[in-house]
């Protein structure tokens, strides 16, 4: 369908779906959503960033919708504060408006539409537009959670007990504050929650669940997301068991990922200061269009003062990717996020005795450098290795680490099992637990927080041993003194940390990331 007035729209490219069978084209009348981020335009600094950012995108989102009624197609939802439009229509009309011939798959994860090639987009949008998401609905991330495998013995621990294994303080409990842990499937059940938090000593603390396009708070199996959902919850409680925890239930999509992200960095019913995602794919599993918004949300959610930490992914250096390369995870990978890798604990007395890389051969932490992103100017006080395939510099992951060997993991319980479990999964609401704790006793937010873990690397602990080369192959990093592409800087002296992040200024970093998103 192009003609004069459209153009191939080249960062929404798709490939053919892989290991899946292609069914049928969906029927002209077939109701289709889509979430259309618009481009970032400059916009004030706090403490009226949202308002500022609302009126800077406010006519990009009226041109959107005068183009969606000129084709049929229905405003679901306008939020100029997170630059989105989400728009309704059939697919005969999604065809029209965006050259989008959509095909129904079934894959191994179920039944997806899906597109290849590119998009198309009209001369009167395409300046504006950032991505095109929710067309096409292969799932994009999988959730970093470690079980162990049959056989393996395992010293569990009850997550507050690995809180204090690192010293993070028991008072103050996060409380004013709000934790967002982001979703793509899975449920809790609040039965679970006083089980385990009983297990700890510890009251239940508030936790509810926020939909986002349509998805709900949906338990149905301990073996699946389900698990995550009970981990992240569960660990980010145990350290600020004080603060509330909104769990933002979204779809396995592009377009879920993203209105998730950018719901909970603009929520004012439950206004999180920290945000934990333990979801994630290689770097190149991701349409252009798909990283890119995701990462610009991530860059508007530090903007306005949240900390976002992120789980590196359990595959080792390769992520997971059988093509001799090594590969980073995202939305680790993106700048502005707090990257968190995985450790396994040697435990006596109470207290660690060792700790080293978690590896165990076929799984483990996932670290490297990006071929996405250049070095962030918080990492130029750091020595960087380069991409082992490329040999190119890059961001690198992760930032910091903690316990995440299944073998020495955390006991949870989920749909009314009690079981040990590990992946970095643990790792990222460990330390948005933790950063919640910081943000009560400074009395504002942190943000953007990298800039100042890097200038207070004497107060983490850097892990020196081990790798996370898969077993059989030199595809890897080594552990080391100072940063490396393990565990980061390492992990944290809780105690010390928490000292230096209570009287630390981020408010230039945060400025600095909204001058960025323009």
């Amino acid at each position: 369908m192009v003609h004069d007035h459209y153009h191939p729209f080249a960062a929404s490219h798709h490939h053919a779906p892989h290991n899946a069978q292609r069914l049928n084209r969906l029927d002209a009348q077939e109701p289709v959503t889509l979430s259309l981020y618009v481009k970032p335009r400059e916009h004030a600094a706090e403490p009226d960033l949202l308002a500022a950012r609302a009126a800077a995108h406010a006519p990009d989102i009226a041109t959107i919708a005068a183009f969606a009624a000129a084709h049929g197609l229905v405003v679901l939802e306008a939020d100029a504060r997170r630059r989105l439009i989400r728009l309704s229509g059939s697919a005969a009309s999604m065809r029209t408006a965006f050259g989008a011939d959509l095909h129904w798959y079934e894959g191994a994860e179920g039944r997806f539409r899906a597109y290849t090639g590119a998009l198309q987009l009209h001369d009167s949008i395409a300046p504006i537009v950032e991505s095109v998401l929710g067309l096409d609905t292969r799932p994009v991330a999988s959730s970093r959670l470690q079980r162990m495998t049959p056989g393996q013995s395992a010293a569990a621990y009850l997550p507050r007990q690995i809180g204090a294994f690192y010293g993070i303080p028991t008072s103050p409990t996060g409380a004013g504050e709000c934790i967002a842990i982001i979703e793509l499937g899975g449920g809790f059940h609040q039965s679970d929650i006083a089980t385990a938090f009983g297990a700890m000593g510890l009251a239940p603390p508030s936790v509810i669940a926020v939909s986002v396009d349509g998805a709900v708070n949906a338990p149905s199996n301990p073996n699946g997301a389900d698990g995550e959902v009970g981990l992240d919850i569960q660990v980010a409680g145990a350290i600020a068991p004080g603060a509330k925890l909104a769990v933002y239930f979204t779809p396995n999509t592009d377009a879920g990922f993203a209105d998730a992200i950018s719901f909970a960095a603009t929520d004012a019913s439950n206004r999180p200061s920290v945000m934990s995602i333990s979801w994630g794919s290689p770097e190149e599993n991701y349409s252009t269009q798909a990283r890119t918004t995701l990462n610009t949300a991530l860059q508007d959610a530090a903007a306005a003062g949240l900390t976002v930490t992120v789980a590196a992914g359990d595959n080792l250096a390769t992520d997971g990717v059988n093509d001799g390369a090594v590969h980073v995870d995202f939305p680790a990978s993106s700048p502005f996020v707090v990257a968190c890798g995985g450790t396994s604990l040697t435990v006596s007395g109470g207290a660690i005795a060792a700790e080293a890389v978690w590896n165990s051969g076929t799984s483990g932490t996932g670290g490297g450098i990006s071929t996405l992103f250049a070095v962030p100017t918080y990492q130029s006080t750091v020595v960087l290795p380069v991409n082992l395939s490329t040999g190119q510099a890059g961001r690198g992951v992760p930032d910091v680490a903690g316990d995440a060997d299944p073998a020495t993991g955390y006991q949870v319980t989920v749909d009314g099992q009690t079981f040990a479990v590990g992946g970095t999964s643990a790792v990222a609401p460990l330390w948005a637990g933790f950063f919640a704790l910081v943000n009560q006793a400074r009395g504002k937010r942190l943000g953007s927080v990298n800039a100042a873990l890097y200038a207070h690397q004497a107060a983490l602990r850097a892990i020196t041993t081990g790798n996370n080369a898969p077993a059989g192959t030199t595809l890897g990093y080594a552990a080391g003194a100072g940063w490396n592409a393990c565990a980061g800087l390492g992990v944290m002296r809780g105690a010390a940390l928490f000292a230096a992040l209570t009287g630390v200024d981020t408010s230039r970093a945060r400025a600095g990331a909204s001058r960025a998103a323009t």
